[in-house]
């Protein structure tokens, strides 16, 4: 028996050992994120839905704050987008040809306007890096929101891509865009259906809400509340009593005090 057990903890070691190494050779075969996926998860992607009473945001990401005029943006129902360009240190306008076909339902994103970013798409062949954005309307106080988008193109020198460096990419973005922390934290949440929310109500006035009864008050006794705050709600509260001499002698059984019964006698 000894002689067997001998001979299962080494078997039994080598398959531990083969299972470890076959999960590090996983993790180590593990694909690093891409481009993108390293883009988004400093720029974080807003998401927005449509219904009944038009577009919404419906999870809000990064706001950015525009640092260089020139961007042209479209309402979310044209089927035109005009893309600018930002190249070797300058910001190009989109071209004359698409902002005449743009030009009677279109405007210009002035600088240091709130935008979200709704895409960031890579494209290796031609040596750019999109971002599609979308006016945070919340942030910049239109209201009816206007969802104005427009995308820019960040052109990169050939070759660049094909082993790029994220940080000059995202130096490069900075140019044009600046993360506003200061948006995120305070106005982004705004934007998730509250602008197509109702107000809450105002609080009913005392003079709507029900009566106290006789229940109430043993209720509140029950749950050991102050003789001095029952009376107090009693005497601020309108009152539906019943002081009929049962009914005091049934108030008296359940534990109210003598203090709460003439409270609730004298509102009567």
């Amino acid at each position: 028996m000894r002689q067997r057990i001998a001979v299962l903890i080494p078997a039994a070691a080598m398959l531990v050992a083969g299972i470890l190494s076959c999960s590090m050779a996983v993790a180590q075969g593990a694909a690093p994120p891409s481009l993108e996926e390293q883009l988004q998860a400093q720029y974080k992607l807003t998401r927005m839905a449509e219904d009944s009473q038009g577009l919404t945001v419906t999870e809000a990401g990064t706001v950015l704050s525009i640092q260089k005029g020139g961007i042209l943006g479209v309402p979310p129902s044209s089927m035109v987008l005009c893309p600018a360009k930002y190249q070797d240190g300058t910001l190009h306008a989109p071209s004359s040809f698409c902002a005449m076909t743009v030009k009677d339902n279109s405007l210009i994103f002035l600088t240091g306007a709130k935008v979200y970013v709704t895409k960031i798409e890579v494209k290796p062949k031609n040596e750019k890096v999109s971002l599609r954005i979308v006016a945070c309307d919340t942030c910049n106080g239109t209201n009816p929101p206007t969802f104005y988008r427009s995308q820019v193109d960040f052109q990169f020198a050939k070759g660049f891509l094909e082993n790029p460096d994220v940080s000059k990419i995202e130096d490069a973005i900075g140019e044009v865009f600046a993360i506003d922390n200061g948006t995120n934290n305070a106005q982004a949440g705004q934007d998730q259906g509250q602008a197509q929310a109702a107000p809450a109500p105002a609080p009913a006035p005392a003079s709507t809400r029900p009566a106290l009864s006789n229940d109430d008050v043993v209720k509140m006794v029950s749950a050991k509340l102050p003789n001095s705050v029952i009376v107090k709600k009693i005497k601020s509260s309108a009152c539906a009593f019943d002081t009929s001499p049962d009914a005091l002698v049934k108030l008296q059984k359940a534990g109210v005090s003598e203090a709460v019964i003439d409270a609730m006698v004298d509102k009567q």
